[in-house]
């Protein structure tokens, strides 16, 4: 008897809907087709321990299961749920009219209860769109699942319940979630408050800046200045998550299995991998493409501590995704592609020791160490880092201050109100939503200078010989520090704050 059942396969962050004919005939055998990995070839020995130990069992029958497409290659144990109760059904053990109008998904251990699997947010939305009257799922996964409306979550612990459901008309426990109610109630603020940081008044208004219109920023200083500590602290002031960043959020998330029990992601994502990071961890892929820390970063704050401690291949490998914001990942048979707009937030000591450049430390570095050290950096690299800034150690008095400095609450209103008229400033752009994303006809039609300003960037650009990329950097940082004051025209002011912006151009560092 030939039996129909759907499961799914997620490539990037979208989702294909797998159809698994099971066929069951006279003779002995148990053939597998469709291009399955060697974790769906060994789900038979899951499937017919779960069913032993719930009172079904594999008939002795010859059993065909075809995965269609079947040129499409399918992995991962999340299909088990779906060949045993394609099996059970082929085989007469249980009788439902209704079987294909589910989708089922999920991991079986030897008792029959459920592991949780990955991607249920992007097969959910799959499942929506082609009509599904439900998603039975592992209750791990239920939560996640349930964000997306018009379509009845399942989310079960055994593989009887399912059975019970199917032949039995046993009902299940239905998860709905109120997707927006949700999202509010999560929008809490980070740990990590502005509050706590000592002093450092001038570097809290440079993440200010760099919060308001999306820039990337790069801290410098030595040991225990506190860059760490501002960085940790700049997803607090960025403005909340809409609705559809925390789902294109998730759903990244989601495909690495890394939601879960939480639902829906409401939180800005911060993420501060380990400077040993390989390429392919950080930009993503492997044979099976997965999304790496760059993407996992999307719509948050991508921090690399120590920046010139990262191998250099691994820094280069960035200059695409900070242009294009996005990751592209080819492979022989197929393309995917992961969405990666992210804050780069960098820190790094000016020199080996530490200390290059504070007159009260010794110098410990030749300056051969010193141009070896900086060199890790590349001048392509730099220039797509919007915001260079100097920081120094926190004086005693200061640190010693108990007076509260302003809180992530009051800089964040500040912040959203900047966003807000760059939103609508962009309202007619599908692409460009904050002053980072600004192209060079934008920037030329929004930043338009009087002739003291010009005069003062050029003459800038000269004595640093800064590039043209570093030019439009200055002007967009510009066009933020006047979005702040509530301005509309750029002066001579934000032109020369922003100018103090570039550290790294400066005689003394990298020339």
């Amino acid at each position: 008897m030939l039996k129909k059942i759907f499961g799914s396969a997620v490539f990037g962050v979208e989702a294909t809907t797998i159809t698994v004919e099971v066929n069951v005939d006279s003779g002995i055998g148990y053939h597998l087709v469709g291009l399955p990995d060697n974790a769906i070839k060994e789900s038979n020995y899951r499937i017919a321990a779960a069913l032993q130990n719930n009172g079904y069992k594999i008939p002795g029958k010859k059993i065909t299961i075809n995965m269609a497409p079947a040129d499409l290659r399918k992995e991962g144990s999340a299909y088990d749920l779906t060949l045993a109760i394609g099996v059970l059904a082929a085989s007469k053990q249980i009788e439902s009219e209704d079987l294909e109008s589910y989708l089922i998904m999920g991991e079986l251990s030897l008792d029959g209860s459920l592991q949780p699997i990955k991607g249920a947010l992007p097969i959910a939305v799959k499942a929506r769109e082609e009509g599904f009257k439900g998603f039975i799922l592992p209750k791990q996964n239920a939560k996640e699942a349930a964000i997306v409306d018009n379509l009845k979550v399942y989310g079960i612990d055994n593989i009887k319940e399912v059975i019970n459901y199917f032949d039995k008309g046993e009902t299940l426990e239905q998860t709905i979630i109120d997707t927006r109610k949700e999202f509010e109630r999560s929008l809490d603020f980070p740990e990590f408050d502005f509050s706590d940081v000592k002093g450092q008044e001038s570097i809290k208004r440079c993440m200010e800046i760099a919060a308001a219109g999306g820039h990337n920023i790069i801290l410098i200083g030595p040991p225990g200045a506190g860059k760490t500590m501002l960085a940790k602290r700049l997803p607090s002031i960025l403005p909340p998550m809409t609705l559809y960043e925390a789902l294109e959020t998730t759903k990244i998330h989601s495909v690495v299995g890394r939601v879960k029990d939480t639902g829906l992601m409401a939180q800005r994502p911060f993420r501060n991998p380990h400077h040993t990071i390989s390429n392919v961890a950080l930009v993503g892929g492997g044979s099976f493409p997965q999304p790496g820390e760059i993407s996992l970063s999307h719509n948050g704050v991508l921090f690399l501590d120590e920046l010139p401690e990262f191998k250099r291949d691994v820094l280069e490998v960035l200059r695409q995704p900070l242009e294009d914001r996005e990751v592209t990942i080819s492979r022989a048979k197929f393309t995917v592609t992961y969405p990666s707009s992210f804050m780069l937030v960098a820190s790094m000591n000016p020199s080996p020791g530490g200390y290059f450049n504070d007159p009260d430390a010794p110098v410990t570095s030749s300056p051969a160490e010193m141009q070896r050290y900086l060199s890790k950096i590349s001048g392509p690299l730099l220039d797509r880092i919007d915001i260079h800034i100097e920081v120094t150690p926190v004086p005693f008095d200061k640190l010693s201050d108990d007076r509260k400095g302003e809180t992530s609450v009051d800089i964040r209103k500040r912040v959203t109100k900047a966003r807000v008229l760059q939103t609508v400033r962009f309202n007619d752009s599908d692409t460009v939503h904050y002053n980072a994303q600004m192209n060079t006809k934008q920037i030329r039609k929004y930043c338009i200078l009087d002739d003291a300003s010009k005069t003062l960037l050029k003459t800038a650009m000269e004595r640093l010989n800064l590039s043209a990329r570093a030019y439009d950097r200055i002007l967009k940082v510009s066009r933020t520090i006047a979005d702040l004051e509530g301005v509309e025209c750029v002066n001579g002011s934000h032109i020369s704050e922003a100018i103090q912006y570039r550290s790294l151009d400066r005689e003394g560092w990298l020339g």
